[in-house]
């Protein structure tokens, strides 16, 4: 994969996913219990990464080093659900991170990062700087386009992704026009001509065509093409079973499609990240397992720990504990309202209107409509809940 389309995939992908808090202290009753596995040494993408640190030990006023590990490391919170590796990226970055006129990969590397911890003013501020050295510059124009998209600041998104025509391959254009017309009154022509790009370029590199067929598969999910959905995550997950994005969108339309069972067999061994555990949880719930509890308490000490540390990334996530795990309409509103004044992606709209059918919250059934009458979204996946609203009226 190169670089360009490195970015590209962690752009587009590294936003939805809430990543693992830290969690409260845990001391297993049996000496032998594993706590977590850890990477193993002999792990050739361990050992790269080692390889690579240890240089830019030695030369850490190595940009080009120093851009490359920040880029694996994203890659690998991605694909783990790990924000230690995010971290690890900033440090990377150490020697221009606070320059008053970073150089452009770093600008477009700490938007990146700024927009993974929902600091989405920050991360425009850092691509309108790198545009106004460089308008050619793509990755900037991706990155700008999937920030605006997820504020919902549809016009802008759409706008910059048109300014990737010629700079960019023509599957990536489409990827982002596509992303922002699914959501946007376009859901099915945007579909069909996500599919038709795909067809046109099967020699696409894997990271980006794990992307594209994931997003076809929530696309068909929304539209309710639920053979075509179940298709695409398959065939997603044939490239790669262990990426967080992926696992986790999977197991809401399992989730969705009454079939938790295969949700705790996909996700048991993946609950390092909160977006996997608070799924897995639930698919728990679902089956009646007394280990619904204890995972649920291992959730809320995390989001207990996020909130100490006023860490707000987690609240989608958060609300959605409240709601199907504590059965806390109100605290699940509050906490749907707080995130819908960050972002606006489809799962953002979902949990807010299930909130607010839940609670009868007037504010929230008022902020969901009039998203429902500006954006013109299709989405059958939150039908149930748009229907709770409309009986309430």
């Amino acid at each position: 994969m190169t670089t360009f389309q490195r970015l590209f995939a962690l752009a587009l992908m590294a936003h939805a996913l809430a990543l693992p808090a830290t969690a409260a202290p845990y001391i297993p009753a049996d000496g032998s219990k594993v706590v977590e596995r850890l990477p193993a040494r002999t792990d050739p993408a361990q050992r790269d990464l080692a390889r690579m640190r240890a240089a830019l030990n030695k030369n850490p006023s190595d940009l080009a080093l120093a851009a490359s590990l920040a880029r694996r490391y994203i890659e690998m919170a991605r694909g783990d659900g790990d924000p230690r590796y995010l971290g690890y990226a900033q440090a990377a970055l150490a020697p221009w991170w606070k320059l008053p006129q970073p150089p452009a990969d770093v600008l477009v590397l700490r938007a990146t990062l700024r927009q993974s911890t929902h600091q989405f003013g920050a991360a425009l501020a850092d691509l309108e700087a790198v545009l106004r050295r460089d308008a050619e510059n793509p990755q900037a124009w991706l990155t700008r386009a999937t920030v605006q998209s997820i504020t919902g600041d549809y016009a802008a998104a759409r706008n910059s992704c048109m300014r990737l025509h010629s700079r960019a391959p023509a599957l990536v254009v489409q990827t982002c026009l596509s992303s922002v017309g699914s959501v946007n009154g376009a859901a099915r022509t945007s579909y069909a001509e996500l599919q038709q790009a795909l067809e046109r370029h099967p020699d696409a590199d894997q990271g980006v065509r794990i992307w594209v067929i994931t997003l076809l598969a929530e696309m068909a999910a929304r539209l309710g093409k639920n053979t075509a959905a179940e298709d695409y995550f398959r065939q997603a997950l044939a490239y790669d079973d262990a990426d967080s994005y992926l696992l986790a969108a999977y197991a809401d339309f399992l989730l969705d499609h009454q079939r938790a069972p295969e949700v705790v067999s996909l996700l048991k061994d993946k609950t390092r990240a909160d977006a996997l555990l608070l799924r897995y949880a639930l698919a728990l719930k679902a089956t009646g397992s007394p280990e619904a509890a204890r995972h649920s308490g291992v959730l809320r000490s995390r989001f207990e720990a996020a909130m100490l540390r006023a860490d707000t990334v987690h609240q989608r996530e958060q609300a959605r504990f409240e709601l199907g795990l504590r059965n806390d309409p109100a605290a699940a509103v509050r906490l749907a309202k707080l995130n819908w004044a960050v972002q606006k992606e489809p799962a953002d709209l979902r949990i807010l209107a299930e909130a607010a059918a839940a609670s009868g919250d007037a504010e929230a059934t008022r902020l969901v409509r009039d998203w429902l009458k500006a954006s013109n979204i299709e989405d059958r996946t939150i039908q149930a809940a748009l229907g709770r609203l409309k009986g309430a009226a």
